[in-house]
């Protein structure tokens, strides 16, 4: 298959999956095609899908992700030691693990297209990403408290792994508490990672956008968090942004050791 009968084979699949979608055309655009496919993907519920979805998926993602260009944390320089900073998508990103900056439900963004990370990552990774997170959820019988982290496997994504963390959502003031519960983000995630014996891991800008935490003072707990934890540990961070507003306060940050 070529890389448009993939994705129009995924389309078509489901579009079949609900008589909510008889009426749905495919298009002839591939970018107009590719939304469409991404939007059936971010609105689909957690259900299992048959092998053969899953093997074109599969080989659709992979090819896609590789002509997007994926970097390697080895290719990376140093702002300090085993530290880095780098801007681009995360979901082109090989290390052992990508946190993902998640919702308290934990399956993903179900906005058609929407922007954020969530909806990124669980784009590209693939319909069996949410099905595992439901799983997850479901054993654990209650929504994800905030500043606590979830691992599973990135499946299509360049990465081994991907953490799914909560973080606090900002209403007006920032509080200590807040404060408290990103820091919390970040430590769940570097022990989750030790844990499990992996050895890099890139952390977005966590709670910053849609949920208001001030772009500044989570880039300070960020990297103060960051570089406590590793007086006692070997693991490489990457500091991942993909606004230049970001990029500018984590290079003034980690440049003022």
């Amino acid at each position: 298959m070529t890389q448009r009968e993939r994705l129009v084979f995924l389309t078509k699949h489901l579009i079949g999956e609900s008589d909510r979608y008889n009426m749905i055309e495919i298009p002839s655009s591939e970018k107009e095609l590719f939304m469409l496919y991404r939007s059936l993907v971010n609105v689909r519920m957690p259900n299992t899908i048959d092998e053969e979805y899953l093997r074109v998926e599969d080989e659709y993602l992979k090819k896609l992700i590789e002509e997007n260009g994926i970097t390697k944390v080895e290719d990376l320089t140093e702002s300090e030691p085993d530290i880095f900073l780098w801007q681009g998508d995360i979901a082109t990103l090989r290390c052992d693990a990508i946190v993902n900056a998640a919702n308290s439900q934990m399956l993903g963004c179900f906005r058609p297209c929407h922007a954020c990370i969530d909806n990124c990552i669980h784009t590209f990774s693939g319909v069996r990403l949410r099905v595992k997170c439901n799983e997850i959820m479901k054993k654990q019988g209650h929504e994800e408290p905030t500043g606590t982290a979830k691992i599973t496997p990135a499946y299509n994504l360049p990465c081994r792994y991907i953490l799914h963390t909560v973080g606090p959502i900002v209403n007006g003031k920032l509080t200590d508490e807040h404060k408290k519960l990103l820091e919390s983000c970040y430590l769940s995630c570097l022990k989750l990672a030790d844990k499990n014996g992996l050895k890099s891991i890139a952390f977005c800008c966590i709670s910053t956008g849609v949920f208001g935490f001030p772009q500044k003072e989570a880039a300070n707990i960020a990297v103060h968090t960051v570089r406590e934890y590793k007086k006692h540990s070997d693991i490489q961070v990457i500091f991942n942004v993909f606004k230049d507003d970001d990029y500018n306060i984590y290079e003034k940050i980690l440049n003022n050791k």
